[in-house]
């Protein structure tokens, strides 16, 4: 018992490089004094980061899981903001919102490509990056996530993406806006990369989301859901 709490005062008095040098030194198997190992450290991590896979990146292939979410919604880039409104302007409100919702359909078609690549980058974590991961900020296991598989998600988002506009009718109800747009006196024609467009912030998305679930697991305690959350994310409160 005096050893625990010896081992606590120092994780609550120690400066963030004491920290660090503390959870270097964790035993590499389970077990000893400290009662957790880097083991169990990175594969609490791996666990933390599948929660956010299953429970908030599922949400975003539903029907509206972008379009009725606030968090990651598609809005329309700057350039088509002048479109929407001069649309608008004209009584053409409902080919305007129709135009934004099937950009967000089509994110929604390729978030679902997702999952078998952000479980192969979490099966990478190894027990450095958990360690620095661990001692991040509130969504540092996400960002590690981002660096190691945006660009792998970005070239089977973009395909996915420019295939399901065909899907849900995005290509044909854009065309007939950019078409309607382009006949209005005095307006710049405007033919805007919408593949490029939306694949970006499906990706943005997907990462908003993750993030949310770290921060709920690392700053809430019911959010903890199994022994070994807890035990992990106990360190870094």
């Amino acid at each position: 018992m005096k050893q625990i709490f010896i081992i606590l005062t120092v994780f609550l008095m120690s400066s963030c490089a004491e920290l660090q040098q503390v959870v270097n030194n964790l035993p590499q198997a389970t077990g000893g004094g400290f009662g957790i190992s880097n083991l169990d450290i990175a594969n609490g991590l791996k666990e933390a980061l599948n929660n956010g896979v299953d429970k908030e990146v599922t949400k975003l292939t539903q029907k509206g899981g972008f379009y009725n979410n606030q968090l990651v919604k598609i809005l329309l880039p700057q350039e088509l903001q002048k479109v929407d409104k001069a649309l608008r302007d004209i009584g053409l409100s409902k080919l305007a919102d129709e135009g934004l919702k099937v950009l967000n359909r089509a994110a929604e078609d390729a978030v679902k490509e997702a999952t078998p690549i952000f479980v192969s980058a979490v099966q990478q974590i190894t027990f450095n990056d958990a360690r620095q991961i661990l001692l991040g900020s509130d969504n540092s296991a996400t960002k590690y996530l981002e660096n190691k598989t945006q660009t792998q998600l970005y070239q089977k988002f973009n395909p996915v993406i420019n295939k399901s506009f065909s899907k849900v009718g995005a290509d044909k109800i854009w065309s007939n806006i950019i078409r309607k747009y382009n006949t209005i006196p005095f307006t710049n024609n405007v033919n805007p990369d919408l593949t490029d467009y939306v694949t970006s912030q499906a990706l943005k998305g997907v990462y908003t989301m993750i993030a949310v679930e770290e921060k709920d697991i690392r700053t809430k305690l019911n959010s903890r859901t199994s022994d070994l959350l807890k035990r992990v994310f106990a360190l870094q409160d």
